[in-house]
């Protein structure tokens, strides 16, 4: 199938999932599992139908085909019952939508793995719009590679998230995004960590990483998860499924519970954890050994994150992962804790991202890389900072996203920093010609710097790439005042923060001398 008949594919496939969230009583986040549920049985059917001539010609009368057969090459065992092309041929007096939750039903008992995973609810829905929706998901087994249904599944859940807005960014982070961590740590094998991991995109692009280089996910990398929503861990379940991988995905908060034993356990660990949450029991964190650094005296779970991420490497590994742009310059406690960090020589680069690439906040935010490895090395003292801001693609007024060519200057940027190999295949040759014509890193104002410890700790211990990129020269357009004033604003709530921290030790003090 062309990439353009894909495409229709896609836009004609949403069109009738909004329909049905049109014509039923569901909330977009109720619709989103039985939508995503119907893409599921598709590519589980497509993959059981490619394996079973196989195994059914090797089957004898004394040893049949059994469901663990399927198992064993890593595909769901579809009983007759439980497949598209079944059920969209029952005669129009069958309750379809019993049919479809009896479907979901016999999957997950036929493949333990997913026991409580797969979603109910069908018979809520309208029966015209679910027979038609039926009817346009039945002929994709037969239609559509294994590749194009992770896409198509992706693209679903990029859809829900703008959806449903604020809600939505919890559990889906833009592909773009996910894509540029993924390309800066370079997960060619390993033990992968999301303790935030929501719909589990960042396992799906590892997986992906694996296999433009040539290698095979399933057998390089394991993948470890934890989620904090119950209801978004059967969508993490489902996408690794549908992406053919397996994975250990558990319900837990993270902040208090530390499900895989974590601490040294993984070579890489990828997040989008939610920002600037507050009211965080910090009793309960007291002597955990993922806070190496100490508790944060302010209300704010943002240390509380790089700490469990930095703690989770083992000695070699790489962790990338998406903050608030405050963090960067937290004061008081939270500057102490980030002086302790960089002082380990782990903090490795930093890249600033503009607005408007998140469904949760509009502002700007800053990814986060840290490297164990480079302890010991000519790189120990030194980090890489990148300014990203002027770099994207503007999607509608409201959104926007990188270029593939974008991720790849900016994964090349630091490529060259490591002293490794660039890679061009997705035109970003020409960008790397104009800024490092001689093939070698080398400080772009506006775009990057590399800076000493000394020269960070001249800045406070600041990790904002501003401070130490210079601005770039950026055109003038209608989203710069907003852009500006998203920027004060970030500023403006940092700033109060402190000031209520201060406020709190300055009537602490007051208070003690006044009892005295």
């Amino acid at each position: 199938m062309s990439s353009n008949d894909l495409a229709e594919v896609r836009r004609t496939l949403w069109k009738a999932a909004d329909e049905l969230r049109a014509n039923s009583s569901l909330l977009p986040s109720e619709a989103r599992g039985p939508i995503l549920g119907l893409i599921f049985l598709a590519y589980a059917e497509h993959r059981f139908e490619a394996v079973r001539p196989e195994l059914e010609a090797k089957a004898t009368v004394r040893r049949p085909v059994t469901p663990d057969d399927y198992r064993a090459r890593s595909v769901l065992f579809i009983s007759e019952e439980a497949r598209l092309s079944h059920l969209v041929r029952l005669p129009e007096e069958e309750n379809l939508g019993e049919a479809l939750d009896t479907a979901m039903c016999l999957v997950e008992t036929q493949n333990p793995d997913l026991k409580g995973v797969l979603p109910r609810g069908y018979q809520r829905l309208q029966k015209s719009t679910l027979t038609e929706m039926l009817r346009l998901f039945a002929p994709l087994p037969r239609t559509l590679t294994g590749d194009a249904f992770g896409l198509i599944y992706e693209d679903f859940l990029s859809n829900f998230a703008m959806a449903e807005g604020r809600l939505g960014g919890e559990f889906f982070t833009p592909y773009s995004i996910v894509r540029l961590i993924v390309e800066v740590i370079e997960p060619f094998h390993g033990k992968v960590y999301d303790p935030a991991c929501g719909s589990g995109g960042m396992f799906v692009q590892c997986a992906k990483f694996v296999e433009r280089h040539q290698g095979s996910a399933t057998r390089e990398l394991s993948v470890y998860g934890q989620e904090q929503k119950e209801v978004t861990v059967p969508l993490a379940k489902m996408n690794l499924a549908l992406h053919g991988l397996s994975g250990d995905i558990r319900l837990g908060n993270s902040y208090y519970q530390d499900l895989h034993h974590a601490n040294g356990a993984f070579d890489f660990v990828m997040a989008n954890p939610p920002f600037n949450v507050d009211k965080i029991d910090k009793a309960k964190l007291a002597g955990d050994p993922r806070f190496p650094f100490g508790l944060p005296n302010t209300d704010n779970g943002n240390y509380l994150w790089i700490q469990q991420f930095h703690s989770a490497l083992n000695d070699q590994g790489r962790a990338g992962f998406v903050m608030a742009n405050s963090a960067g310059d937290a004061g008081h406690s939270e500057r102490e804790i980030r002086r302790r960090l960089i002082e380990t020589g782990s903090v490795d680069v930093m890249v600033a991202i503009g607005t408007n690439f998140f469904y949760t906040v509009t502002l700007p935010v800053t990814l986060w890389f840290l490297d164990k490895a480079k302890r010991g090395t000519t790189r120990q003292d030194t980090v890489l900072f990148i300014d990203a801001r002027h770099l994207y693609r503007q999607i509608d007024r409201a959104h926007r996203d990188f270029l593939p060519e974008h991720i790849e200057l900016l994964a090349n940027i630091v490529r060259l920093y490591r002293g490794e190999d660039v890679e061009c295949v997705e035109g970003s040759d020409g960008a790397l010609e104009e800024h490092f014509p001689d093939g070698v890193y080398a400080d772009v104002p506006g775009l990057c710097k590399v800076a000493t410890r000394a020269e960070i700790e001249a800045q406070g211990w600041s990790l904002n790439p501003g401070r130490y990129t210079g601005t770039a020269a950026v055109e003038d357009d209608n989203e710069d005042f907003t852009e500006k004033l998203e920027e004060l604003y970030e500023e403006f709530t940092r700033l109060s923060d402190e000031a209520g921290e201060l406020r709190a030790r300055v009537d602490s003090a007051i208070t003690g001398i006044l009892s005295t």
